[in-house]
């Protein structure tokens, strides 16, 4: 083995040069460049290249090159199990060739895209802390003559550097892409509410599908918790300590969902000044949610295609591919068949998204669930409004359950924020109340002209129109239902609705 007072001096500068190079402020590229170029240089060689291997992709690709036309073999890539580089990747040893003409591994595609003919090489393991990350390669020495046992030390030299290089520049991306990832996370609670049998379904389906890599599909109407049920799988998945990054895919516009999604390069466009990594690069190791996924046009619904079989991207203005390590969930409340039917979604890109479909309940379907969420939601409200957690009255919670919510969870959330705050000024106002009433509901829950009107003395007849007029709703207008389902008789229904004056809305 070489010493290194035995190394000429042009060596011993080449090699502080190579060194010099991983601890400047010079980006990776240009390391590596630097260490192809000492590579060649201290073995007297004619062309040398550093391959990196895409783990995401499996694909080898040149990263950096010297030598006639090297220029032409950045970014080239082929199959990780390929060529010289391939064995010595399978192996994790140095391998020598001596004729590489007549060597039936050596990927002479290579020499015939730029021209030149590999004579003899060595080829040297990028291994850092056991893991092989790429290979180094020597070209045909200058003299003609076949590289020698001190020539394979001094290239595991100089893989060994352009190891540290890669691994040092891969650690501080994951970090800056791990800590700009982890920002646009989104919090939420650990599990969804509810005691019904249709949340129960989904939670059974969350823990079946969290273990996996499987692309998740989560359907239903707006408002109903696809966003939480996504998170829950990510929860609960190994990527859990990775980003969990969402998009909604229907807030921007074409080009600025692309640029979002995947990322841009400098003067990819105008006033793109610098690269700007997309969500997908943001979400590496970890999980990506594509909310109304429905309203992507079709250009973006190929690059999603791309990403979803070849596990890649390719940034806007950009043309060398990106591995992408990402798990995608999407969520629509659209229905897809008939999407597709009408030609505004890819039938190949519906098939890659409904691996694992979901089906989220309407509120409508899970009324026994409405005041657990009233607790939880008033519990949140409370603490944000810095009150004691109100309850909420009897006639509030049955008119509560017996609403259909056409916004779901999310309306339900907002006429709890709505109560809240009446709640609180009429605390403010005339001392603490017992409980949030009908008075606090918006009229289309109590059927009342205005809840402003509904004071104390007339919070019994609020209460008992609510309970009629809600039945009624449940019931589809069907009186005898609605008064089985008050317990009382159809007559007294039909009473009530005339005191109250309460008609069938045409």
């Amino acid at each position: 083995m070489y010493r290194t007072q035995d190394l000429p001096a042009q060596c011993l500068a080449s090699l502080v040069e190579a060194s010099t190079a991983i601890n400047s402020a010079q980006g990776l590229d240009q390391t590596l460049s630097a260490i192809a170029r000492a590579a060649a240089m201290v073995l007297a060689a004619e062309a040398s290249s550093v391959i990196m291997l895409d783990k995401a992709r499996n694909k080898q690709v040149f990263r950096a090159a010297t030598g006639d036309h090297a220029e032409q073999l950045i970014n080239v890539e082929y199959e990780a199990d390929v060529g010289i580089s391939g064995a010595v990747l399978r192996s994790g040893e140095v391998i020598v060739v001596h004729d590489a003409q007549r060597d039936t591994s050596h990927h002479k595609e290579i020499d015939r895209l730029v021209g030149f003919r590999t004579r003899g090489l060595i080829a040297a393991p990028l291994i850092h802390r056991g893991e092989k990350l790429g290979v180094v390669e020597v070209l045909n020495r200058r003299d003609g003559g076949e590289f020698r046992e001190q020539d394979c030390q001094l290239a595991q030299v100089f893989a060994n550097l352009a190891a540290i290089a890669v691994a040092n520049s891969q650690d501080r991306d994951l970090l800056r892409r791990h800590n700009r990832g982890l920002r646009q996370s989104v919090r939420r609670p650990e599990s969804i509410i509810g005691v019904s049998a249709a949340i129960r379904e989904v939670r059974r389906l969350i823990r079946q599908v969290a273990s996996s890599s499987a692309t998740v599909l989560l359907l239903g109407e707006t408002g109903t918790g696809k966003e939480l049920a996504a998170s829950m799988v990510h929860a609960q998945s190994k990527r859990a300590e990775r980003p969990f990054v969402a998009i909604n895919c229907a807030a921007l516009t074409r080009t600025l969902l692309e640029s979002e999604l995947f990322g841009h390069e400098a003067g990819a466009f105008t006033g793109a000044r610098a690269r700007k990594l997309g969500r997908f690069e943001l979400a590496d190791g970890g999980t990506i949610f594509l909310d109304e996924v429905a309203e992507v046009d079709g250009e973006i619904q190929v690059k999603l295609l791309r990403v979803l079989q070849e596990k890649e991207i390719v940034r806007v203005g950009g043309n060398a591919p990106i591995g992408c390590d990402v798990r995608v969930i999407a969520a629509t409340n659209r229905d897809l068949t008939v999407e597709m039917k009408a030609g505004r979604f890819r039938e190949d890109l519906y098939y890659r998204l409904n691996v694992f479909p979901i089906q989220m309940p309407p509120l409508r379907d899970r009324k026994e669930d409405i005041p657990l969420l009233a607790e939880h939601f008033l519990g949140q409200l409370a603490k944000e409004m810095n009150i004691p957690t109100p309850t909420l009255c009897q006639s509030t919670v049955a008119a509560l359950s017996a609403y259909d919510f056409p916004g779901n969870i999310r309306q339900l959330q907002n006429i709890l924020e709505r109560a809240c705050l009446l709640y609180k000024s009429s605390q403010d106002a005339s001392g603490p109340r017992p409980c949030v009433g009908l008075a606090h509901l918006p009229p289309e829950l109590t059927g009342l002209a205005s809840p402003v009107e509904a004071g104390a003395g007339s919070a019994l007849e609020a209460s008992e129109k609510a309970l009629v007029l809600n039945a009624l709703r449940a019931n589809k207008w069907n009186q005898s239902q609605a008064a089985r389902s008050l317990g009382v008789t159809r007559d007294n229904i039909r009473y009530r609705m005339k005191k109250y004056a309460i008609r069938r809305p045409k």
